[in-house]
């Protein structure tokens, strides 16, 4: 069953909305379109609107109809190709991977807010807050637990919606150099290790878009 596919997303190097869904969509093998519309001023780029009913990316376009919303578009695919391994197999699993994936998008905008995903930054440690190191503890733990529950190598065994909603959330703790576990620094490197993860990287270092309000001195 075929399906045209496109992908609305902005800048590579720091929008990491559009990250999430993009990687899904490589790692598991999705074939689709890539429009990208770079946000190179504060408040995004109007341009946005013929393609968004929110102005915001990323934006799912198949055959005319639209899916916004990073997780929305996650589960849009599971449900267009349910034998791809968008979610976990096991029921519980499953409940698990969304459970942890709807606190991404509803949780750490402490961390989000002092720490934005950057591609091209060079690692620099930052003067983080309480409130930014309670963020980065309780994803720690959140890694921990599911690499020690599933066994790896990604966050339920093989990569899944899971891991593809954690993923700017590695360029942060990297970048930051901010404080994980033995455990989830292994599986950051492994996350950076995919191909997806490469291409989507070496593209955004190359972009020469600049919003200062996403580059932290």
């Amino acid at each position: 069953m075929a399906h045209d596919l496109t992908l609305h997303i902005g800048n590579k190097n720091y929008s990491s909305w559009s990250l999430r869904p993009w990687l899904a969509m490589r790692v598991l093998d999705f074939a689709f379109n890539e429009e990208l519309v770079p946000f190179d001023m504060a408040a995004g780029n109007p341009k946005f609107a013929a393609f968004s009913p929110t102005g915001k990316v990323p934006v799912l376009d198949h055959d005319g109809r639209k899916i916004w919303e990073s997780l929305a578009i996650i589960e849009y695919l599971h449900e267009l190709y349910p034998d791809r391994p968008v979610w976990p197999g096991e029921l519980a699993a499953r409940a698990h991977a969304r459970s942890i994936s709807c606190e991404m998008i509803s949780g750490f905008s402490d961390l989000r807010a002092a720490c934005p995903m950057n591609m091209r930054r060079s690692p620099k440690p930052i003067d983080i807050s309480e409130h930014v190191h309670r963020d980065v503890t309780r994803i720690g733990s959140i890694w921990d637990d599911c690499l020690e529950r599933y066994g790896g190598p990604f966050l339920f065994g093989g990569f899944c919606g899971a891991d593809a909603m954690f993923a700017p959330v590695v360029n942060r703790l990297e970048v930051y150099c901010l404080p994980v576990s033995d455990a989830s620094r292994a599986y950051m490197g492994r996350m950076k290790s995919l191909a997806a993860w490469r291409e989507w990287e070496e593209a955004g270092r190359n972009e020469p878009w600049v919003v200062e309000e996403d580059e932290v001195p």
